[in-house]
């Protein structure tokens, strides 16, 4: 009996769970300038976040140029995760005129880039069922329901400003379920199975090798 895609990414993951938890808490300690890391964290979600609609979209539209009999299905997936996502940059940038800051987004870290970069290459050269693996690890690794209490009684910035963080903890556990269920359901090659763990693992090194550099407080501590 074979073993479920999702199960079998699962597995893969939890080779790389470890360093992605040890990067979130040093990212969330109270030491140091916890405010400071909690906006520089907010302006790199959002430069993320901005990528996250067209990235979906890119993949439906590859979807519907391939030959496989259950592309449609993934395209619509992709399509109605989209509309899903749609507007979540916006509630990044409220969340910072709700922790005072006025400026125009900074450019983006070099590490969000190769985030989203990384799957636009695979999308357009690679297979777009790539993104799926890139989805499990930013899904999987959402905030928890606790967290945004917990930086509002640390930082003493209003409510107002985790709004992001408090809606994901909510939304991204479904969300989760939905790309294993896909994942289940399509009858993905062998290689095509690959490409989505590599994506996957890809995609973990780089969000832990964020959170280490935002955990860095404003004038470089850790």
């Amino acid at each position: 009996m074979s073993i479920p895609t999702s199960r079998a990414l699962d597995a893969r993951l939890a080779l790389v769970a470890p360093a992605l938890h040890r990067a979130s808490a040093q990212l969330w300690r109270p030491e140091g300038d916890l405010t400071g890391r909690y906006i520089d964290y907010l302006w790199a979600m959002h430069a993320l976040t901005v990528a996250s609609v067209p990235l979906l979209e890119r993949a439906a539209a590859a979807c519907a140029r391939l030959d496989e009999e259950w592309a449609p299905r993934l395209a619509a997936y992709f399509a109605v995760h989209a509309e899903e996502e749609r507007g979540h940059d916006a509630w990044l940038l409220a969340d910072l005129v709700a922790a005072g800051e006025q400026q125009e987004p900074p450019l983006p870290p070099p590490l969000v880039v190769e985030l989203a970069g990384a799957q636009y290459y695979r999308i357009e050269h690679r297979h777009p069922a790539a993104l799926l693996g890139y989805l499990a690890v930013l899904e999987g690794h959402a905030p928890s329901p606790a967290l945004a209490g917990v930086l509002a009684a640390r930082t003493g910035l209003p409510e107002a400003a985790f709004r992001t963080v408090r809606e994901h903890a909510a939304l991204d556990a479904g969300h989760l379920a939905e790309v294993q269920r896909q994942l289940d359901r399509l009858e993905l090659t062998a290689a095509e199975q690959t490409e989505v763990a590599v994506s996957a693992l890809h995609t973990a090194g780089i969000l832990a090798r964020l959170f280490h550099q935002l955990a860095a407080d404003p004038g470089g501590q850790q």
